[in-house]
């Protein structure tokens, strides 16, 4: 009996709920990739320390997928385990007037409403983010002058051993898109904020104003992982793609947008194979160009 069927077994004995053979396209915003053996949602942080558990007892590999914004599957898929958060690990519970606690499946959206709601200021520049909020702690999301560092102060977390624990301020390490936990494979379980009091119609005309900035300079109407590449020290991935003269070129249906060169796009089949080809066309025509090596922002999964 193979490891992921003792997994599945353990699944169901804990009424756990689980897909079999799930199709990991549906699940990201590239709308590419294959099966996963095994595709859990928990419902909290418990549920969720059982399942990394076992499977580190049982050597089964597994990836923790919030809102897939972020991520690029393999086509082939994930041999192993995806536990998903964002289906029931989404809740947002207030600490005091100016801070509140999100779990790490809540959508950056959704917490940017929240804090609208309450007249909260500091996450309009993350409104139109697709992520969730534990993706956004590992890369450290930002846009427009701001980033998740300016309001997180408290990550929970469960780390390598099994335990849970949490990393306070500095602890975080919060760099331009990066975070202590870019490579230290601990799974984030929740987040504590601080924000400011606003007045909620200034923080609403904000939130509007970059919305619009948004759809009217990204192609938001493909499928993308949003922007392919990290801004290298001293210029910009777009300016430098644009530069090379790659705007358009496509590899398959993966594309340089012709609407912002630093987004790949899906323009309805392609695959991760097109889009890691097209990515290395990218990287080498840019070097040649420039002399800077692109570093890429997508998370690539096999």
């Amino acid at each position: 009996m193979s490891n992921l069927v003792v997994l599945k077994e353990f699944l169901e004995n804990n009424n756990y709920s689980f897909k079999e053979n799930e199709l990991l396209k549906l699940h990201t915003s590239f709308k590419i990739g294959g099966n996963a053996s095994l595709f859990v949602s928990p419902s909290d942080e418990n549920e969720l320390k059982e399942i990394t558990d076992k499977c580190k007892e049982l050597s089964v590999k597994f990836y923790i997928l919030g809102n897939g914004t972020n991520v690029l599957f393999s086509d082939k898929g994930f041999d192993g385990v995806v536990i998903s958060t964002t289906e029931k690990m989404n809740g947002i519970r207030r600490i005091d007037e100016t801070s509140f606690e999100c779990d790490a499946g809540v959508t950056l959206s959704a917490v940017c409403n929240y804090a609208l709601e309450n007249s909260l200021s500091g996450f309009e520049c993350l409104y139109g983010i697709p992520g969730t909020v534990g993706g956004a702690i590992i890369t450290n999301a930002g846009a427009y002058g701001g980033e998740i560092s300016d309001v997180a102060v408290e990550v929970k977390h469960i780390d390598e051993n099994g335990n849970f624990g949490s990393y306070i301020g500095q602890e975080i390490d919060f760099s331009y898109r990066h975070s202590a936990y870019e490579n230290n494979n601990y799974t984030i379980c929740s987040v504590v904020f601080t924000c400011q009091k606003g007045d909620k119609s200034e923080i609403k005309a904000k939130m509007t104003d970059l919305i619009g900035r948004r759809k009217d300079k990204q192609p938001l109407e493909y499928p993308s992982a949003g922007s392919t590449f990290k801004r290298p020290v001293g210029g910009y991935a777009a300016a430098l793609i644009d530069q090379a003269g790659l705007k358009g070129t496509h590899v398959g249906d993966a594309e340089v947008s012709v609407k912002h060169s630093g987004f790949v796009i899906n323009k309805g089949n392609a695959t991760c194979s097109d889009v890691l080809e097209l990515v290395e066309i990218i990287k080498q025509r840019v070097l040649e160009n420039s002399g800077i090596t692109l570093e890429l922002e997508v998370r690539v999964v096999e």
